[in-house]
């Protein structure tokens, strides 16, 4: 399915949800999940954002709940929107951070991963993000439109903003 071929302005999506990636200096800290959809994929900390929450709010709970910290200097960088037959729809919401407190611990939910910045291992990640996280690492900010199906990516559209 091409994403052209989807009414984007009519479209709903089935979930609502957060990515947030802490990058301080040359280091980006990712998790690999280890429940829910994804489980096993390295990936930013993130989740469903709770009625009355901003995404914002959620992108910070998530990632406290999932890694102990608690991240500082959160902005935007994306929306991300996901369209796939086999999966759920899922519209994505998508920060930075440039640092944190406390420190990145394992949880039920994840392992944290400091990687270099220049040596984010998309192998082990979404086939989505090899298209849009290295806009966001070097401070744009992104919106992107995905096609799925069984997990593989059909189609895309990238448009990346400078700031």
């Amino acid at each position: 399915m091409r994403v052209t071929s989807i009414d984007w302005k009519s479209w709903q999506p089935q979930e609502t949800a957060t990515l947030l990636f802490v990058i301080k200096d040359d280091q980006i800290l990712l998790i690999r999940k280890k429940r829910g959809l994804g489980a096993g994929k390295i990936n930013g900390p993130g989740g469903r954002i709770e009625p009355g929450e901003t995404p914002m709010e959620c992108a910070i709970r998530e990632t406290t709940e999932e890694l102990c910290i608690t991240p500082i200097n959160v902005k935007p960088a994306g929306e991300l929107f996901f369209h796939a037959e086999d999966m759920p729809r899922i519209h994505g919401y998508v920060f930075t951070a440039s640092d944190f407190t406390g420190t990145p611990t394992e949880t039920d939910e994840a392992i944290p991963l400091w990687h270099n910045k220049e040596k984010i291992p998309y192998h082990e990640m979404w086939e989505d993000d090899r298209y849009w996280l290295p806009a966001v690492v070097s401070g744009k900010v992104v919106t992107a439109w995905f096609t799925f199906v069984k997990e593989t990516v059909r189609d895309y559209k990238v448009e990346i903003q400078e700031v």
